[in-house]
This record gives structure tokens, sequence and C-alpha cells, in this order.
């Protein structure tokens, strides 16, 4: 039997559940309480931990709005994190028993569970996608494309994206790693409310705060014609993915192809340092699952192809 209980705000919990995730077969920074926490006022956090014996086989963050339980709205994916030696049996018999757990909390009466794609897991890690299915009789609730390149075995750039890089050289575009997030900042929030009516998901606060937290993870490249910032990318890196969180560019900078500039000079770096895949994220709406067509256009333009991010819901 796997016993399951709620993680609890304490220093040996956090301890604990961040050593876990370091040492897992599928975890990321993201699920990191030193990253998850940031947010932590905006979500019921009922994160939970699983123990086969003493020992931590398992992690799901998680929060609730007193019907559902998510895993997780407040990141990128969620879902199960899970130890290296854990099997296939055992992912089942973990879902049986965190169902019987909540059903037992008479509020919860569904499962919203985002799973990690696969080209984040260490080792393959589809255990719980089998159990969701065959144990919970989840189906898909979305299913949003992400554009993927992979770097030991890329595609070529269109022709359209290399005219971009040809005019970006002729402008003298210069790609920089910056520590200071703020001109890049700037150039976000104004594109952003001008063209969507609408904010980053981070602060310049919160993304300084993560930055200082995960400097190695949270990298910040820009695109400069002279002194002026014309573009550019907040990259999260973890494991053999790098994958970009905020991309944008000036009026500027699209005209003179900042962008592929940018892009083909990373794309480079990054399969020379060994990086596996370049992630360009996903080219879905937000208030539907409908295609982004000409987001995904400029994407694929780059070489990505498509790598999907599932979410699984089931009644309990």
């Amino acid at each position: 039997m796997i016993k399951v209980r709620q993680y609890q705000f304490t220093s040996q919990d956090f301890d604990e559940w961040n050593a876990f995730v370091a040492q897992s077969k599928n975890g990321t920074f993201l699920i990191d309480r030193r990253y998850m926490d940031y947010h932590l006022d905006r979500f019921n956090d009922f994160s939970m931990m699983f123990y086969s014996g003493d020992k931590l086989v398992a992690v799901m963050p998680a929060h609730h709005d007193n019907v559902t339980l998510y895993s997780h709205c407040g990141l990128s994916y969620g879902g199960l994190i899970l130890s290296r030696k854990i099997s296939a049996a055992q992912v089942c018999e973990l879902f049986r028993d965190l169902n019987y757990c909540l059903r037992e909390i008479d509020q919860f009466k569904h499962v919203v569970y985002k799973s990690i794609p696969w080209i984040y897991h260490r080792l393959p890690s589809e255990e719980p996608l089998y159990a969701l299915t065959k144990v919970c009789g989840a189906s898909i609730k979305s299913r949003d494309v992400a554009s993927v390149v992979m770097l030991d075995n890329r595609i070529s750039f269109t022709q359209l994206r290399r005219r971009g890089v040809k005019k970006a050289v002729k402008a003298g575009v210069q790609v920089v790693e910056e520590a200071d997030f703020s001109p890049f900042w700037q150039l976000l929030e104004a594109n952003l409310m001008s063209r969507y009516q609408t904010k980053p998901v981070h602060s310049l606060a919160e993304i300084s705060l993560l930055k200082s937290r995960f400097p190695q993870n949270i990298r910040l490249f820009a695109a400069y014609c002279g002194s002026e910032i014309v573009g550019g990318t907040v990259l999260y890196i973890d494991g053999a993915v790098v994958k970009t969180q905020y991309i944008s560019a000036s009026e500027a900078g699209r005209h003179i192809g900042a962008l592929d500039m940018l892009f083909s000079t990373l794309l480079d770096r990054f399969a020379a340092e060994g990086y596996r895949y370049f992630d360009f994220g996903t080219s879905n709406f937000k208030t539907s699952d409908d295609l982004h067509t000409s987001l995904i256009f400029q994407k694929e333009g780059f070489g990505g192809r498509a790598v999907c991010y599932d979410t699984y819901q089931y009644d309990l």
C-alpha cells in the first residue's frame, strides 16, 4: 500500500521535496518549491507526497478550488514526479490510494492532471498516463501543441527565416546574454499590452527573484541593433531541454529579422553545448485548443515540430 499525505509547509518537507525532485526521473526545477512557492498566494496548495514504507517514491504539485484538484494550473505542467525505481504496478496502486484519499474528503469531485511532456523525462516516465486511463478512467481535457527542435537532428530554417537572418546580419544585430531583465521586460510588457491587452505571467520583480534562485536555469538573451534592444527571449533550461518562456521583438526588430538572428544564434549555441531539445512552447489560444496558425508558422520556420502538452481529467 502507498501512504499518501499532504505536503506541509515545514523546513523538513521543503528539503525532502526538493531533494526528491532533484533525484527523480522526470522532475524539473519548476517543481522545486523555491520556484513553485513564488505564487503561493494565488493557489490553495494541496500538493501530495507518496511513500512506500518510509521511502518517498513520488510527489505531486497540486492545488484545489474546493471541488477539483488540479496539478497544476500555475505551472507549464504538473502531475506525478517519480522515483527512478518506481514500477508501473506501484504507480497504478498509487493512483488507487490517492483517489481513495480524495474521495474520503467529501469536497473533491474531479481531478485535472497536466502531464509532463516526454522531452523533459530523464528516464521513460509515462507510467501515470497508463494509470490515468486504466485505473482512473481519465480522458484528455485539452491538448496543446508545442514546436520542438531536435538539436542533434535539425531541420533547416525555411527560406523566409533565412532571409530574416541575412537582414539582421546586414543591420548589425548582435545577440548577448543579459543579467538585467528590465529593458527586455519593458519591451515585452508594451508588446503584450498593445497586441493582446494582457501582461506577462510574471512581473519583473517575480522573474528577477526566480532568476536569483535559479541563475543557471533561467537566462535572458537579447538582440541589439547598436544600443537599442530590438528583441529577446527568456529561456528555461533543465536537463536536455532549452525552453522559450517569453519571446518578444520591437517593431524595428521585426523589420530587421531580430528574432531570426536570435534563434539562429541560440540553436547553434545550445546544440554545440550538448542540449538535445529546444522547445519553442505551445501555439494554442488560451481560451480554446484552437491552433494559433501564424505563431506556429514562425516556430516551424525554425525547424520546430510537434510535441503535445496534454491535460487529463477524471471524476472521483
